[in-house]
């Protein structure tokens, strides 16, 4: 079957009435949309974000926040819940503020709010544009210069919040390693008075001690030795002569001679056993002499001779007294040093361990010393506001015009639409259409060839129905359709705000977006 165009024209024209009628309501109300949205403003002010005044080799602030995370910090601080609500009723954007929900204004505020950083090449100063869209000149400005002191009263904010919290910080944290060390120096002073007499730093002299002790403890001893075999000698010269020893001048003959042969006899038994052929003859002298020396002996020599040996006697055995208690006193101190030797490598392990944490803790404190240095160095940065900051380059102006709705662009588009909904209403139409129209549709479809055909012609009855049904469709969408969206507009709820009702409940929020883009 070849395509015919001529017939489909007469198809066309034959239900022009429907196309007019779709493309006339499409238009009218594209139009009239168009003509009552109320227009918007947009103003805008440029704040640049400026380097730091002082060079950071110098001295740098402790805020290291880039601007793009800052910029989206402050961004989610000015448009939470009671910030918006608080623009939205010191500006008294919405007149009639009563009447409207709370989340409604939140969601449009949010979506008239502009805080966005321009993508600038690598290099370049960072800036930022703030901006509003609002429903008078006047009041879209003041919002935007709202908005930008609110924006630089929360960059000082928080970059002076910051610094100061490092500051309290680092102030803390000195103050604690203080109290941490001063806690372990004490413990370490106290370690060391309780064991004062067993510390490393004194153990070459407690052993020193401990030999000078035990020297002097073995030169008593012999001491004592010999105190002993004096006290054995004059008890065994008492004993075989009656006498004891005095001096030389006092003795006899016979007695020097017993005295002279008794050491004789001691040095050789030192050398000799008593076995010995010297040493029974030196005994058999000493025996003979004894004797004689006793005949010689009276009775007052003998009394003088007793009392003179208990003297005698009386002060060894004082000095061997004395002799006992140095040693117990040596020995006894010689036993308290070695203690505290044993005790020092435990000691000396335990302090190291007090040491080691000490300096520990004091290489921290050295290091937040330093840090609060830099911190308070920081902190008087920002509160100066000599680091990273933000400045209004160009405050907003009051717009001379509107920037939305593209009223042209809104028109044609539904005019278009409505050309092009009317057109696929006519071709849909033609498409669900099966019925034999032209002789051509005969011999396809039964196989017929007809030898003539007789048009069908409408009677004057339903050409008047067909007029006007026409007539009715041409006046709703032309008359009808601008009556009542100017109704609702008027009466019910502002046409802007039953749109954004109807998106938000359709989710299609994002056509706003698409018919709002106006011209600046």
């Amino acid at each position: 079957m070849k395509f015919n165009p001529k017939f489909y024209l007469s198809i066309f024209f034959r239900r022009f009435h429907y196309f007019l009628v779709i493309a006339g309501l499409v238009s009218a109300a594209g139009i009239t949309v168009s003509a009552m949205l109320p227009a918007e403003y947009s103003a805008s002010a440029l704040v640049l974000v400026e380097r730091p005044q002082i060079p950071q080799d110098l001295a740098s602030s402790t805020v290291q926040t880039a601007p793009g995370e800052q910029v989206q910090i402050i961004r989610q601080r000015l448009t939470t819940r009671s910030a918006v609500l608080e623009i939205a009723d010191k500006m008294q954007i919405y007149p009639n503020r009563s009447e409207l929900n709370p989340n409604y204004i939140i969601s449009d505020m949010r979506q008239r709010i502009m805080i966005a950083q321009p993508r600038g090449k690598r290099g370049t100063a960072t800036t930022l544009t703030v901006g509003f869209r609002g429903r008078t000149p006047t009041t879209t400005a003041a919002v935007a210069n709202e908005l930008v002191t609110r924006l630089l009263a929360e960059n000082v904010e928080i970059r002076t919040g910051n610094a100061t919290q490092t500051l309290e910080f680092f102030e803390q944290e000195v103050a604690r390693l203080s109290a941490e060390l001063d806690e372990k120096s004490s413990r370490i002073l106290q370690f060391k008075l309780q064991n004062q007499n067993a510390l490393p730093d004194s153990l070459n002299f407690r052993r020193s001690q401990q030999t000078s002790q035990q020297q002097r403890l073995v030169q008593i001893e012999r001491e004592e030795t010999a105190l002993m075999d004096r006290r054995a000698n004059l008890v065994d010269l008492f004993e075989r002569t009656g006498r004891v020893d005095t001096s030389a001048a006092d003795l006899s003959p016979e007695q020097r001679q017993l005295q002279s042969l008794q050491n004789e006899l001691d040095s050789a038994l030192l050398i000799y056993s008593p076995q010995n052929p010297r040493v029974r003859v030196l005994q058999a002298k000493i025996a003979a002499l004894e004797t004689a020396v006793s005949s010689q002996s009276n009775g007052n020599e003998q009394g003088a001779a007793e009392a003179l040996y208990e003297l005698q006697l009386g002060d060894i055995d004082e000095q061997l007294g004395a002799f006992a208690e140095q040693k117990q006193e040596i020995e006894a101190e010689i036993a308290r040093l070695q203690e505290t030797i044993d005790a020092t490598p435990g000691n000396s392990i335990q302090l190291e361990e007090l040491n080691r944490a000490f300096g520990n803790t004091q290489r921290q404190y050295q290091t937040a010393t330093a840090r609060l240095a830099t911190a308070e160095m920081g902190e008087r940065i920002e509160v100066l506001a000599k680091g990273q900051r933000f400045s209004v380059v160009e405050p907003a102006v009051v717009p001379g015009r509107p920037s939305s709705p593209n009223r042209p662009l809104i028109a044609g588009g539904s005019v278009g639409v409505g050309i092009v909904l009317g057109l696929a209403f006519v071709v849909l139409m033609e498409l669900i259409n099966s019925s034999i129209r032209r002789p051509i549709d005969i011999q396809s479809k039964l196989g017929i060839t007809p030898i003539a055909t007789l048009p069908y012609i409408r009677s004057n009855r339903q050409r008047k129905i067909h007029d006007t049904i026409i007539i009715c469709g041409v006046f709703i969408a032309v008359i009808a359709a601008p009556v009542t969206i100017w109704a609702l507009h008027t009466y019910y709820l502002p046409l802007d705000l039953l749109i954004e009702r109807l998106l938000d409940k359709t989710g299609l929020s994002s056509i706003v977006a698409l018919i709002g883009g106006g011209n600046s």
